[in-house]
């Protein structure tokens, strides 16, 4: 697990651009600072150290998450820990068991460039596999007072299309529809949009029967593509 970690945070030292970092700090308004790499090198730079570090169990692959998303003193050192979540050889840890390491990126994390990957390509997909399990979790984040668990309830069923379960994304909805926040009302928005690609009558009559409780943003959202 050290190698992989040590080997990660080199490379992403070695390839960082530091006129980059700056502009990219500024422009995530982010305390932590950037070495300067673009995402695609990023997801390169981890395609190469993981497939040469394999880990042994679960319990490696949890801990290299945590040791690499807390001790991370660069924002990319925390993009690497996310895609090392998703790395094809640790694909059968996707499972509700997962939810707890993905619960804290989501809370210390506190930023859409990390909740919104977590929210959609890791969450979301647990979600369509085991929903019994997981949509009680996501009804409860619904309703929490830290933002970002509710913003990951709304938007961790994007992209499941037809297997959209309406009765959660409605219960997910629900509680947020007059909330002031900006990151939770732009995800209202964002989560109808999607399913307006898959049934956009559907929208139109949610849209229809809640709009008015709705901000303006969230409405505009939903309908950009009506």
């Amino acid at each position: 697990m050290q190698e992989l970690l040590n080997a990660v945070r080199t490379g992403l030292a070695a390839a960082g651009d530091p006129e980059r970092a700056v502009g990219q700090q500024r422009y995530m308004k982010s305390a932590m600072p950037y070495r300067g790499l673009r995402v695609p090198e990023v997801a390169r730079l981890c395609q190469t150290v993981y497939a040469e570090h394999v880990l042994p169990d679960r319990g490696s692959w949890q801990s290299a998450v945590r040791a690499m998303w807390d001790e991370g003193r660069y924002r990319e050192e925390r993009y690497a820990a996310i895609a090392l979540t998703g790395y094809r050889a640790y694909a059968t840890y996707q499972d509700p068991g997962t939810l707890p390491l993905y619960e804290h990126l989501i809370v210390t994390g506190a930023w859409w460039d990390y909740v919104d990957e977590v929210a959609i390509r890791r969450v979301g997909p647990i979600l369509r596999t085991d929903p019994i399990s997981v949509a009680p979790v996501l009804r409860a984040w619904s309703t929490d007072d830290d933002i970002w668990r509710r913003r990951t309830s709304i938007l961790a069923q994007i992209g499941s299309k037809t297997d959209t379960d309406l009765d959660l994304l409605v219960d997910c909805l629900a509680p947020s529809l007059s909330h002031r926040e900006f990151f939770v009302r732009k995800a209202i928005g964002w989560a109808l949009r999607e399913y307006a690609k898959t049934d956009p009558e559907w929208v139109r009559r949610y849209l229809a029967e809640h709009g008015k409780q709705m901000s303006g943003l969230s409405r505009r959202e939903a309908a950009k593509h009506l």
